[in-house]
């Protein structure tokens, strides 16, 4: 991340403030100028990310910097980089780009085409504050509107690269998003090293490495260049505690991890595994601090309240469901038979099913619809049935 301010949109408009507009904006469809997220799915072209996202806010400005040479580089070509950078020649030493989207899993939140529509105004408004403000973004909605698909097409649209997903449980705890260290896997690798080889020495702290493995979050706080994209899925089923612990390590953007903060002094420079698969960090004195805020997308199903310290500090942004239009482009996204009368059909269906049972998911149509114009399908009473089976409620007490 430069220190100088963007000098091109990749909508071929020139930086601005984001809020200065004397009216309410354009209408649905058209990009505003400061839109650096355009809400359609399609990767940037003719311009990198980092060409257009300006510097953070003072108060979200972070230093993180790279401990150790990436997989496969010499430890001596780190060692240069960091000469050069304290003679001032050069950029901090980040962690490498992130790997490349997972495909299958892009495919399945995505589909195999863009939508081929714009997201709403007020969406795309959202969404650009919290990557300019490097602002966490809590997205709340009914289920099936699409909340989770947003951190997937935000990656996709700005070649971030792999989404790292945190799915949340009431066993959830902060350190599960962090890290995870498996002590007992250590001393059980080391008691059958001594079993084998009575001459193995004891477990070294050099060797915890192999036996610690940085979670989504933790991966995502890395002195990244670039921000990483971090889905943090269905939070209001956390533990009560959850969301005050995680704020303090959004607002100081660094954690410790005191197994290897204990033995800095003997190993003050430990690799070990990340999130991505067979990727690695080298952690120094036990401090992770992150460089360029992560992207954070939170989903909730409104199913409790948060703090108001911790909402204060998130952009809050609620899904509407998704109308006739939208659920074509899904059905074509994902399908590619949105021009199907059979689709249609079933669309203008799925809408008033859904206005009478207090709402549906959008997979629950592309269900039916997959069901329908496939070879399974034969017209006939038992359709009705197996409708009824598909687009079920999706809470026990229905609309009230």
């Amino acid at each position: 991340m430069t220190d100088a301010g963007p000098t091109k949109r990749h909508n071929g408009h020139a930086g601005g403030d984001p809020g200065a507009t004397s009216h309410v904006g354009p209408p649905s469809g058209i990009p505003r100028p400061w839109w650096i997220y355009q809400g359609t799915g399609r990767p940037l072209h003719d311009v990198s990310l980092e060409e257009v996202l300006p510097p953070p806010p003072p108060w979200r400005t972070f230093n993180g910097v790279s401990a150790g040479p990436p997989d496969g580089i010499e430890a001596e070509t780190r060692e240069y980089s960091n000469e050069v950078l304290q003679n001032g020649e050069g950029d901090a030493p980040t962690e490498p780009p992130a790997p490349p989207e997972d495909e299958q899993d892009a495919a399945r939140r995505l589909g195999a085409a863009p939508l081929g529509m714009r997201s709403d105004p007020e969406e795309a408004d959202v969404v650009n504050a919290a990557l300019i403000l490097r602002r966490p973004l809590l997205v709340t909605g009914r289920p099936g509107t699409g909340k989770s698909t947003l951190a997937y097409r935000i990656s996709r649209e700005l070649g971030l690269g792999r989404v790292l997903r945190w799915p949340i449980t009431t066993r959830t705890t902060l350190r599960s998003g962090l890290y995870e260290y498996d002590a007992v896997g250590r001393v059980h690798a080391a008691a059958a090293g001594q079993a084998t080889d009575p001459d193995h020495p004891e477990p070294g702290p050099e060797d915890i490495g192999g036996f610690l493995q940085l979670g989504p979050l933790g991966t995502a706080m890395l002195p990244h260049r670039l921000p990483r994209v971090l889905l943090i899925d269905e939070f209001d089923k956390s533990d009560i505690d959850l969301p005050n612990d995680l704020l303090d390590i959004f607002e100081a953007g660094e954690y410790l991890i005191p197994e290897l903060v204990r033995i800095r002094s003997r190993s003050p420079a430990v690799r070990v595994l990340t999130d991505d698969p067979d990727r690695s960090a080298v952690i120094a004195a036990g401090r992770v601090r992150c460089r360029a805020f992560p992207t954070v997308v939170i989903t909730s199903n409104d199913e409790r309240e948060f703090p108001p310290a911790f909402l204060r500090r998130c952009l809050q942004l609620r899904l509407p469901d998704p109308d006739a239009d939208r659920l074509a482009a899904i059905v074509a996204a994902h399908l590619g038979r949105a021009g199907d009368p059979r689709a249609l059909e079933l669309i203008q269906m799925f809408l008033e099913r859904s206005r009478l049972e207090g709402g549906l998911a959008a997979d629950q149509l592309l269900n039916a619809v997959y069901l329908v114009t496939s070879q399974a399908h034969r017209p006939g009473p038992e359709w009705e049935e197996l409708l009824h089976a598909v687009w079920h409620r999706l809470d026990a007490a229905g609309p009230t």
